[in-house]
C-alpha cells in the first residue's frame, strides 16, 4: 500500500503541456496542495492541484483549473499503451462531476473514464497490467468503494477507456483512511486483484479471464495484516 505523500480523462486542452515525443515518466508527484475540494475521503481536506512528472528531458508540470483536483494517494506509474514508456495514473475529482481514472503522459491528457457524475463520488484505483495474459494492460479500480462497490477493469482502445469487464460486492476502501487497500498479486498463475467484501469480512480475489471476472473468498479478513498477507502469497484462512 502507499502513503498518501509518498512519491510514488477526454482532452483538456487548458491542461496539456509543451509538445513532446512520447518521453519515460520515471516518477511523478502531486503538488500544489489545496483544500477548495472539501470532500475529505482520504482522512482530510487536503488534496492536490497539480502532478509533476520526471523524465530524462527533465520534469514536466501539469496544472488542473481551480474546479478540479487530483484526490488520490500518490501517482502510478505504468506502460499503459504499450509504446515503451510509462504513462500516470490518477483519480481527478471535479467539484460538480466527482472523480474519474485519468492517464497522463508528459503531453498531456492520454484518456480517462466518464466522471461518475455528481460531487463528491470517489473511486479508488486497484492496479494496472496484463490481467488477462494476452498481451494489452488493464487498469482496475473500484467506483465508489463506499457506496456502489463495484470493481470495474478498463483497457485503452482507440484513445478512449473501454470498460471490459464488472463485478459488485467489492471494495478496497474505508471513509478516512489514508491508503487503498489491497492490489495486483501474480502467484505464479498471473495476475489476481486482491480486495474485501462490502461487509469487509472476506479477503476477495479476481481474475480477469475471457468470460469476465471470476472473484473467490481466500479467507476472513479478521486481521489488519489480512490484505497484505494476501498480496504477498500467503494463507489468510
Amino acid at each position: 500500500m502507499t502513503a498518501r505523500a509518498a512519491l510514488l480523462a477526454w482532452a483538456l486542452p487548458a491542461l496539456l503541456a509543451p509538445a513532446a515525443a512520447a518521453q519515460d515518466v520515471t516518477a511523478a508527484r502531486y503538488a500544489d496542495p489545496t483544500d477548495r475540494y472539501a470532500h475529505g475521503v482520504l482522512g482530510d481536506d487536503i488534496e492536490h492541484g497539480a502532478l509533476v512528472m520526471e523524465t530524462a528531458g527533465g520534469p514536466v508540470r501539469l496544472t488542473l483549473p481551480r474546479r478540479r483536483v487530483f484526490e488520490d494517494t500518490a501517482p502510478r506509474l505504468s506502460d499503459i499503451d504499450g509504446d515503451g514508456a510509462r504513462e500516470v495514473v490518477v483519480v481527478e475529482s471535479d467539484a460538480g462531476l466527482g472523480a474519474r481514472l485519468a492517464i497522463y503522459d508528459p503531453n498531456g491528457l492520454v484518456a480517462a473514464t466518464d466522471f461518475i457524475g455528481r460531487p463528491f463520488r470517489w473511486l479508488a484505483p486497484v492496479g494496472a497490467g496484463d490481467l488477462d495474459g494476452d498481451g494489452a494492460v488493464e487498469v482496475a479500480f473500484v467506483d465508489r468503494p463506499h457506496l456502489a462497490r463495484v470493481l470495474r477493469v478498463v483497457r485503452l482502445d482507440n484513445g478512449r477507456l473501454e470498460e471490459v469487464a464488472s463485478a459488485s460486492g467489492l471494495t478496497n476502501h474505508r471513509i478516512g483512511e489514508r491508503d487503498i487497500s489491497g492490489g495486483l498479486r501474480d502467484c505464479g498463475g498471473g495476475l489476481e486483484m486482491i480486495l474485501a467484501d462490502v461487509g469487509w469480512a472476506s479477503v476477495m480475489a479476481a481474475r480477469l479471464t475471457g468470460g469476465g471476472l471470476e472473484v473467490r473468498r481466500l479467507g476472513p479478513l479478521d486481521r489488519a495484516d489480512a490484505l497484505d498477507r494476501a498480496l504477498a502469497c500467503g494463507t489468510v484462512d
